[in-house]
């Protein structure tokens, strides 16, 4: 008897019993004489007789259906000694992990080929983490030598800077271990393999030499620090946050080149730590991707703390003598200057994705101008087989979304779901102080997207909460939609400020109403009654309003 088999990629299954039914569908037609379909793996496996059908008739059987639709077809090399898993995920970070935890709830075998950095990536080894236990060092130390209250005089105070370093690589080790390795540690049908991936076709992976082929394939590779094209800066010996973090020998100054969000924090801790710092931005103004209002809070406190802030200076040459560096700076009014770095120069120009060394020309995968890998909302790319979540993904950078995405790729993979990330409501937070806070939409965003608003803003010199701490630094911004008075972002300059932006979210996302806001009930004397009066500033002036207003 003649047999041949084909394997499918099916789309659109919710559970075992819409397996089931494939099956039952399948052995309808009289040619088939097997078909198996597992939801998990969202395949169907099916022997049939050529004379009698072919893959054409079975693959259409399959599309006819109303809920269910054949993707594409898994070839399988007979003469090949590849390792065959379902799903291989390339990265080790928190797309990465989240994709295998959901994988392994569904009980597909799963390969995560990592390299670069450790597993757990970017946010426990060398960004979130270690530079927010920096920061909350550098704020100890800061408050120590500053008080908000004429009546009490801070005595100083002693950093040991190398065992705040020796403690941060602690606690490093200590949350890769507990929220990375271990959360995996018993998983079944998990393989773990340190090497770099490059793809040899669109179903085939090769790591060391060795080949692995899967059904799906989850790009998670990250991104990693934009190093500007700049005569000299390579024999510098520059540092970025990967080595900066780890340096136990304080610098005796350090020069920051870039002032978006990553540089104003390491600014800002190393400061509060003893470290002289400068920080050299070739646009106009610091945290660039804010309004202006934002930057200026910002860079008005940084130089407050004795900060060397140097907007509109763009860095065109270094220079390398002993142990001083010379940068020459082309200056705002086209001249130029230089500046001699004794410590260290640290790199803090943005980031670019890691997508040039996975072989995508041999795959066609579409790639952005920037080098993201292109996805829709589903983390779909424009092969059917390959999805791409986090920092490598033309998607917001951030561990909690990338976290998200790598858990909705696996999803909407293997089990026919259609979920998707819908980020109009994102909130975020710069660990600055004051720190910077934001969900939704500004001025400006609403503005070129043809919404019809109106703009709130509270300075926190009329907040309560503030007023009593003696700390008035910074403001809280609402904008509403004028015609619907929906909130549709928010904007916090504030000491602890990205507290408050998860409410602000949430009325984002399910549509509350600025009245809405007004009429709640906030407990006095706390930031958040700022929101409140934010909210009733729309309408009256919050100067001229009593404490407990409403």
């Amino acid at each position: 008897m003649n047999e041949e088999n084909i394997k499918l990629d099916i789309t659109g299954m919710t559970c075992d019993q819409c397996a089931t039914s494939i099956e039952k569908l399948l052995a309808e037609n009289k040619g088939v004489q097997e078909a198996k379909v597992s939801y998990s793996k969202a395949t169907c496996e099916c022997s049939f007789d050529p004379s009698k059908t072919t893959k054409e008739k079975i693959i259409n059987i399959i599309n006819s259906t109303k809920n269910y639709g054949v993707k594409v077809e898994i070839l399988e090399n007979e003469n090949s000694s590849y390792t065959q898993f379902d799903l291989i995920i390339i990265g080790g970070g928190s797309a990465a992990f989240s994709a295998a935890i959901k994988a392994e709830s569904l009980g597909l075998s799963t390969l995560m080929v990592n390299d670069g950095l450790d597993f757990g990536g970017t946010c426990v080894n060398v960004g979130c983490v270690p530079s927010k236990n920096l920061i909350r060092a550098g704020e100890t130390a800061y408050h120590a030598t500053h008080s908000n209250f004429e009546g009490i005089r801070p005595k100083g105070v002693n950093i040991d800077f190398a065992q705040v370093i020796k403690d941060k690589k602690k606690m490093v080790a200590t949350l890769q271990e507990k929220k990375y390795l271990d959360v995996v540690s018993d998983f079944k049908n998990l393989t773990m393999l340190k090497g770099w991936a490059r793809f040899i076709d669109n179903q085939t992976i090769e790591v060391d030499g060795e080949r692995y082929k899967a059904i799906k394939f989850l790009i998670a590779t990250g991104a990693t620090t934009n190093i500007p094209n700049i005569e000299g800066l390579d024999k510098i010996d520059y540092l970025t946050n990967v080595s900066l973090f780890d340096l136990e020998e304080k610098p005796v100054s350090l020069t920051i080149m870039g002032a978006g969000y990553i540089g104003l924090e390491i600014a800002m801790a190393y400061n509060r730590l003893g470290v002289k710092v400068r920080v050299i931005e070739f646009t106009d103004r610091v945290l660039r991707t804010q309004t202006p209002d934002i930057s200026e809070a910002l860079e008005t406190q940084m130089r407050k703390e004795g900060i060397e802030m140097l907007p509109n200076f763009r860095a065109v040459k270094f220079e390398k003598q002993g142990n001083v560096t010379t940068i020459h700076c082309k200056c705002p009014d086209g001249s130029f200057t230089k500046f001699v770095e004794k410590g260290k120069v640290v790199i803090a120009t943005g980031t670019n994705p890691h997508s040039s060394q996975l072989g995508l020309d041999n795959i066609g995968l579409d790639l952005t101008k920037h080098g993201h890998i292109a996805v829709n909302e589903k983390m779909e790319t424009n092969l059917s087989n390959i999805y791409a979540a986090g920092d490598v993904a033309n998607t917001p950078t951030f561990v909690y979304t990338a976290a998200f995405e790598g858990k909705i790729a696996v999803e909407n993979a293997f089990t026919g779901t259609e979920n998707k990330a819908d980020y109009s409501s994102l909130p975020w937070v710069v660990f600055t102080d004051p720190q910077v806070a934001g969900a939704g939409m500004d001025e400006a965003q609403a503005k070129a997207n043809g919404i019809p608003f109106e703009v709130s803003k509270l300075e926190l010199k009329d907040v309560p909460r503030a007023i009593a701490a003696n700390d008035t630094r910074g403001f809280i911004k609402l904008i509403r939609n004028s015609e619907t008075d929906k909130l549709i972002g928010a904007r916090i300059v504030a000491p602890e400020g990205g507290e408050l932006i998860q409410q602000l979210s949430m009325a984002i996302k399910y549509g509350i109403t600025v009245k809405d806001l007004a009429d709640s009930f906030y407990p006095y004397l706390t930031l958040g009654e700022g929101i409140k009066l934010a909210a009733i500033t729309f309408g009256k002036d919050v100067s001229k309003l009593s404490c407990c207003t409403s």
